[in-house]
């Protein structure tokens, strides 16, 4: 009697190269997806070296006085971004004090407390607050939030400002009569219109993360006991910690770069100065959108310098957002 056919006595029947290709769709996406990322990464290289190669001429004669000098005056050889670096940074620090806990708060709501038709709405709000133009934010920010948030500007230097960066020149205060210009056009202004346009990008990252919570550990603390705060507290929240600071720098990331919306609340003031509430100096990226269309060759050059600098530091806040999101994408996947 001849022996039952193995499990592969089908192969017989089927032309060996059927097997040799079966692998070809996978080299093909394998080489498209690589010729993708390769793609990716030249265009960043040529973008910084484009970068570098225009801003050379003010690089060569700056030295690293460029990121130390607060003046800028390129035509007479006195120049630097270290005002609107630090007002940069400020401006970034402010956003994202104030749109983490809004993210934070509206992401745990989204995917722990709200109801599953209400839950799909505020997905979709939330990714359309994103995609709103900073046009838009700018205005709403110049002619509804600056009016609106003097008082407050006002309220905090009075009881806080002892702290160096709540402090106030030129300006009792505690004086009922002292006029609010003086906290008009400021980084906190500034701040927290940018902190508005960063927010749902945050709650986009985190929401995303906490909802990869595994289902196990979340029955498991109830089964033992926990509230839903105590669930989160234990479970979603240690769970997301790398969602939530990738999130965060990816907020950062994007905070440093914004353009319209800041040029429109702050003109530039070329000194250096580290207090929010006052008339502010403003971002590097609107001193280039300000000085391009009158800029003489050399400060072209001078121009592109600063945006080399904010490229290469948006660029390493961003790669160190997306490995630590990488991260947390990857350690829920093996837990689920």
């Amino acid at each position: 009697m001849p022996a039952a056919p193995g499990p592969l006595a089908f192969a017989d029947d089927v032309p060996r190269r059927l097997y040799a290709d079966s692998g070809v769709p996978d080299r093909v996406f394998r080489a498209v997806a690589r010729g993708g990322g390769g793609f990716v990464l030249a265009v960043m290289l040529l973008v910084g070296g484009f970068l570098l190669l225009r801003a050379w001429q003010a690089l060569d004669r700056a030295g690293w006085s460029f990121l130390t000098t607060a003046a800028w005056q390129p035509d007479t050889g006195n120049f630097g971004i270290a005002a609107i670096l630090v007002g940069t940074v400020l401006i970034a620090l402010v956003a994202i004090t104030v749109a983490v806990p809004l993210a934070l708060g509206a992401a745990l709501y989204i995917s722990e407390y709200a109801p599953p038709r209400l839950r799909r709405t505020l997905i979709s709000v939330v990714d359309l607050m994103a995609a709103v133009p900073s046009v838009v934010y700018g205005l709403w920010g110049v002619f509804f939030l600056e009016g609106k948030v003097l008082p407050t500007a006002r309220w905090i230097a009075t009881y806080f400002g002892w702290i160096p960066v709540f402090e106030v020149d030129g300006a009792d205060p505690r004086d009922p009569l002292a006029p609010e210009t003086v906290y008009t056009s400021s980084t906190f202004i500034a701040g927290l219109v940018v902190g508005m346009m960063v927010a749902p990008i945050i709650c986009s990252i985190m929401r995303e993360v906490f909802s990869q919570a595994p289902a196990g550990e979340r029955e498991g603390a109830y089964a033992l006991g926990a509230t839903r705060w105590g669930m989160i507290r234990s479970v979603v929240l240690p769970f997301g910690k790398g969602g939530m600071i990738g999130g965060t720098m990816l907020g950062l990331g994007r905070a440093l770069g914004e353009t319209i919306a800041v040029f429109m609340l702050i003109s530039p003031v070329f000194t250096v100065q580290w207090h929010v509430l006052q008339s502010g100096t403003s971002s590097v990226s609107s001193l280039i959108a300000l000085r391009y269309g009158e800029a003489s060759e050399f400060s072209l050059s001078a121009l592109m310098a600063a945006g080399f600098a904010l490229f290469v530091m948006t660029l390493i806040v961003n790669f160190a957002a997306s490995s630590i999101v990488a991260r947390s994408r990857s350690g829920a996947a093996s837990d689920a």
